[in-house]
């Protein structure tokens, strides 16, 4: 039996994929146009699949080079050198394991500063040598690099950062040979790297990424996907769901947050039945989201304390959302506040009609527990309650 699973950013498994085609030429142009760009969302927002994807699609026109920065260990990041080697094994792997194909000339280089001292290694040879590989291929190289998050609290990945920026100016003002386009993807948001780094009191918003081009892509599933991957799953499985009806219900509690919309699938699929429900025809129903959505919001799992664990981390942002939960406060919706940056950062808000809303029902309804069960412990519900009666009951 084929199963949905929550490893797949898009919801089901390979058999029961949400289909990317729209997503990914809307990205597939801006590589066409030689934007540089980043793909910052919230932990399991379907980057990793969606990159995997836009690769498929730009093999035939460019050469892509597709790495995850979670190959780097933190060593590689203590001085410029151990970097240069870190990033020299990662793109030798690319035509090891992977077959991008790269002239022996460029291999060498690379195998000779795998091979040298880090402390007479520089950032710049690296990024030349990659420049004169570029320049004689007959293809433009694309760059992907997923997982900068490891690399944000690094001041030689800056300086990486700042040399991919000079190429592009270069590129533009100059005709000088650089990638053709650079994707980084992760959760922070590159513009604002420096800020992690810097003492308070510097400009925090001097990014040397600032040539990046606005993604405003929606990442989040439709209503319309969801549909279409019910759809092939009923076909194989004839469980009578309505499937219009099922979409629409899960699209309101999820608001389209891959995650969630593939861990409801995945109990319905595995957990329900016989536990629950004595059939699947029961368990596809809205009776039988409701109760996967029950188990999400008691269940332990990884995702759910990287979520919370930013709250716990960032005791002003935890702030933030027990007013807008427990208080019923309506907070405009600031784009340049700080604060309101990093709970979008992180998915937990959205703009809603220039208002601040968590960003889903689950969401919201987890938060609820969280502050509740927090209060409970500091013996102030009773005194909330009794601050604002009618929003309280409300």
């Amino acid at each position: 039996m084929k199963k949905f699973n929550t490893t797949a950013v898009c919801i089901p498994s390979k058999h029961y994929m949400v289909d990317l085609t729209d997503r990914v030429k809307e990205i597939k142009e801006l590589v066409d146009e030689g934007k540089y760009f980043t793909i910052n969302r919230a932990r399991q927002y379907g980057k990793t699949t969606t990159l995997k994807a836009l690769q498929k699609s730009l093999s035939e026109e460019y050469v892509v080079l597709n790495f995850s920065f979670e190959g780097i260990t933190n060593a590689g990041y203590q001085t410029e050198g151990e970097f240069v080697q870190s990033f020299s094994r990662l793109t030798l792997d690319q035509k090891e394991f992977f077959g991008v194909d790269i002239p022996d000339k460029t291999v060498e280089r690379f195998e000779n500063f795998c091979l040298g001292e880090p402390k007479t290694l520089k950032m710049d040879e690296l990024y030349r040598t990659f420049r004169r590989w570029i320049a004689g291929k007959e293809k433009p190289v694309v760059m992907i690099i997923d997982e900068v998050d490891s690399a944000t609290n690094n001041q030689v990945f800056l300086d990486f950062l700042g040399l991919l920026r000079d190429g592009y100016i270069s590129r533009e003002s100059d005709g000088a040979p650089a990638f053709q386009s650079v994707i980084l993807a992760g959760v922070t948001d590159v513009k604002h790297l420096k800020a992690k780094i810097r003492s308070y009191d510097e400009h925090k918003v001097n990014s040397p990424w600032n040539i990046a081009t606005d993604f405003d892509i929606d990442m989040s599933l439709s209503q319309s996907g969801i549909k279409n991957m019910l759809d092939e799953y009923e076909e194989e499985h004839h469980t009578g769901m309505k499937t219009e009806e099922i979409s629409s219900y899960i699209r309101r509690y999820t608001n389209g947050y891959p995650y969630l919309v593939s861990r409801i699938c995945q109990i319905i699929d595995e957990k329900l039945v016989p536990a629950a429900l004595e059939t699947s025809t029961e368990a596809w129903s809205l009776y039988g989201v409701d109760e996967a959505i029950k188990r999400i919001l008691q269940e332990d799992n990884t995702f759910f304390d990287s979520v919370m664990g930013k709250l716990v981390n960032m005791p002003r942002l935890k702030d933030s959302l027990r007013d807008i939960l427990m208080k019923g406060e309506i907070i405009a919706y600031l784009p340049d506040d700080e604060e309101q940056r990093l709970l979008r950062m992180y998915g937990f808000i959205v703009n809603d009609h220039n208002t601040v809303a968590v960003s889903n029902k689950i969401f919201e309804m987890r938060l609820y527990n969280y502050f509740i069960g927090e209060s409970k412990k500091n013996n102030d519900m009773k005194q909330l309650a009794s601050a604002d009666k009618s929003v309280f009951v409300t």
